[in-house]
């Protein structure tokens, strides 16, 4: 009765707008809160996306906040141990960051509802397996992004190369046949680990493993020193650095110079070399990264992003529902088209057909792998003794003995007490 009256009243002396909001809370209608990070989505995607959802959950409304990477470990573990002051009940998170927060708990086990409803037998890899732990699923894959190789297609047609490579052998054939003079055939920096990871993978190594509960660094096992044999005869056919990464200096701006043939790279780099240099325009190409046959490509690091849903939800009904809506086929088009991603299925690889780039990355996000389901490989990477061993192989060390150092590091960090 009490609230009839202050309808009657508001209504009174205002229109009906305010009868609606307090009707609508009087109905239970309820806030659902979702973190996305920055630069994930565009704010048109993010704009249709919440009145479509609204519309179609009446009883829900969904608030849209922007996270920065920075300082987001912090951010989420206060909002998975309670202590946070800012709600969240889906979050947004790196596929690779998920297994330190299933460490930390207070993650919402999401198997059933990824077997029920999403698809789950049909998630990307390297999207799914961090998120998982003993086969139970705890981060739900959105979106994927990996590297491909971006190619100068006047220098290819000049070499007479008149279709991209499909195996490693027809790459090393086209890459010989770039190099030349002040041309590289590719620029790779010595220490791009991601990409020797790919290479590792296809030879059926790895880079550590878990047998008894201990992580043990493998790259010095002969299937790894395999893979870091292939990347030392790529290396060589161009002038990349073999002792700095991609970043040093800048790989795009190498390329954009113009006497690069190739370089391995997301296709989202195509647009810094264009601004670098705009002769370059519609003149790029891409082409997943060769495997070792033709009939399959190669295997790659899948960058990207999983949903989570923090165990202390109090909207737990709509935080799934939030999922439900993201990882529709109607919405993964959506946000495929619009910012180049690979969408979380492989049965849906077909919606990025029309954009070159991310076209290209399907056939390798198929391939795609993960970093070890370690909640500690990022403080390997912090550390990141594969770079050193990479430089130490190409510059003429015992590959074994370099591989056997590393290993012995990566195994003392993972499995070190904290």
């Amino acid at each position: 009765m009490r609230f009839l009256a202050v309808c009657t009243a508001l209504a009174a002396a205002t229109a009906l707008t305010g009868c609606s909001q307090l009707a609508d809370q009087a109905a239970g209608r309820q806030k659902v809160t979702l973190w996305l990070m920055k630069g994930s989505a565009s704010e048109d995607f993010i704009d249709r996306f919440t009145t479509s959802f609204e519309q179609e959950h009446p009883d829900l409304d969904l608030d849209v906040r922007i996270q920065e990477w920075t300082g987001i470990g912090d951010k989420v573990n206060a909002v998975l141990d309670g202590t946070s002051k800012e709600p969240a009940d889906v979050i947004e998170v790196g596929n690779t960051q998920v297994a330190q927060y299933i460490e930390t708990g207070g993650l919402s086990e999401l198997t059933l509802e990824g077997l029920r409803e999403w698809g789950s037998r049909d998630w990307l890899k390297g999207l799914a397996e961090p998120g998982s732990v003993n086969g139970a699923q705890y981060g739900v894959p959105w979106y994927a992004a990996n590297r491909v190789v971006v190619y100068n297609k006047d220098l290819f047609a000049n070499a007479g190369i008149k279709t991209p490579p499909r195996n490693r052998q027809e790459w090393i054939q086209a890459t010989q046949k770039l190099d030349k003079g002040d041309q590289q055939g590719i620029y790779l920096a010595g220490q791009n680990w991601y990409v020797l990871a790919g290479f590792v993978w296809d030879e059926g190594g790895e880079l550590a493993v878990e047998t008894g509960g201990k992580w043990v660094g493998t790259l010095d096992d002969d299937k790894a020193l395999a893979g870091m044999e292939f990347y030392k005869q790529l290396q060589a056919l161009g002038d990349g650095p073999k002792a700095a990464d991609e970043e040093t200096p800048p790989q795009s701006q190498v390329f954009a110079r113009g006497q690069v043939a190739q370089i391995i790279a997301p296709p989202g780099q195509a647009a810094e070399i264009e601004a670098a240099n705009p002769a370059l325009k519609g003149r790029l190409g891409f082409f997943p990264i060769p495997g070792k046959t033709s009939d399959k490509a190669g295997s790659v690091f899948t960058g990207g992003s999983d949903l989570i849903i923090p165990e202390r939800t109090g909207h737990r009904k709509g935080a799934v529902s939030v999922i439900t809506a993201l990882v529709s086929e109607k919405w993964q088009t959506e946000l495929a088209r619009t910012m180049s991603y690979v969408p979380n299925k492989s049965t849906l690889a077909h919606l990025v057909e029309g954009n070159e780039g991310a076209a290209a990355m399907a056939p390798g996000a198929a391939q795609g792998r993960a970093t070890p389901a370690s909640a500690r490989w990022a403080e390997v990477e912090a550390k990141n003794p594969i770079k050193p061993y990479m430089t130490a192989v190409l510059t003429g060390q015992d590959p074994k003995q370099a591989a056997r150092a590393a290993s012995e590091e990566i195994g003392r960090v993972l499995s070190s007490d904290r």
